[in-house]
């Protein structure tokens, strides 16, 4: 069955690899990217998109959003991804921006689709969904899910509380959390199952594909190890969210409460993960708890080959 996508990104090395497998997934119509500062600034933010969508070769309106967060400052994370995002991996001229801001675009998608059809992916902060969705909440009954990478139930990775994306923008987190609609996070718990290592890119690095496959295998190849994570290898952290709806199967889930602190401080953009209904409040998301991680590299190893 095919569905219908709005992807919200901040390319970023992960985001890179979550793109890619997103459009080598035959049962996702993506029709609208949209960009927003995040790990690095939006400049570099959307020359990246425009040029992985090139790199695909699939025709993608893509749209320039916010380039800062609903209150505070802009925060990027140069020293994971590099100044460019890309950890200096050269992607090919991309086709331009598609006039307008991301919001705009992505309401006039919403109001184009049919009650309930559409998936929300967000690989960012999440800033334009936000927007979209509090300036004519109308739309939300057009959705039929939000999948975001974001948060975490233990120890953040910007933080010792928060989570990168959280934490850029948590006041447009929450908007999502209350909107009303089906949220499923891919949290910082679960991504590190996605552990990508050395023998994961030598197994691509040996796979025969085209340039994107190549591009991939560079990027992953000069994505830093988590320290985080013993240096073993590093998370795909916005792949899991495209594999959850492009392959559910390959994950477990439990219903949770979600919440995050907006309060300033230390904890800041934290999010307050409910996994054993201590609080006595209802769920009001998804949460993806455990991941095949062998299922996941062999997805990536399959579905990346087949673009040019």
């Amino acid at each position: 069955m095919t569905r219908r996508i709005i992807i919200d990104t901040d390319p970023g090395t992960d985001d890179a690899i979550a793109l890619l497998l997103a459009f080598a997934s035959p049962g996702l119509d993506i029709r609208l990217i949209s960009v927003a500062g995040g790990n690095v600034g939006l400049r570099h933010t959307l020359v990246n998109a425009r040029g992985l969508v090139a790199l695909a070769g699939v025709t993608i309106p893509v749209v320039a959003g916010a380039d800062r967060p609903l209150v505070g400052q802009f925060a990027a994370a140069p020293d994971v991804h590099g100044d460019d995002g890309m950890m200096g991996v050269s992607l090919p001229p991309g086709p331009p921006a598609t006039p307008g801001i991301a919001a705009d675009a992505i309401r006039a998608e919403l109001r184009a689709a049919p009650a309930n059809s559409v998936t929300l992916i967000g690989l960012g902060p999440a800033t334009n969904l936000a927007l979209a969705l509090t300036t004519e909440p109308a739309l939300a009954d057009r959705v039929a899910e939000i999948v975001l990478m974001t948060g975490a139930w233990a120890e953040g990775n910007i933080t010792p509380s928060a989570e990168f994306n959280a934490f850029c923008d948590p006041e447009a987190l929450q908007i999502l959390f209350d909107c009303g609609r089906p949220v499923t996070l891919a949290t910082l718990e679960l991504t590190a199952q996605a552990l990508c290592t050395p023998a994961h890119v030598a197994t691509l690095r040996a796979t025969p594909g085209g340039a994107a496959l190549h591009v991939a295998t560079e990027i992953l190849s000069r994505m830093k190890p988590s320290r985080r994570l013993g240096g073993r290898g590093a998370p795909q952290h916005d792949s899991c969210a495209v594999a959850w709806v492009a392959a559910p199967h390959l994950f477990t889930t439990r219903p949770v409460h979600a919440a995050v602190n907006l309060s300033p401080g230390p904890d800041r953009g934290r999010t307050i993960i409910d996994r054993w209904g201590r609080n006595g409040l209802a769920p009001n998301v998804t949460l993806l708890d455990t991941l095949d991680a062998d299922g996941f590299f062999a997805l990536l190893t399959a579905r990346l080959p087949t673009l040019p």
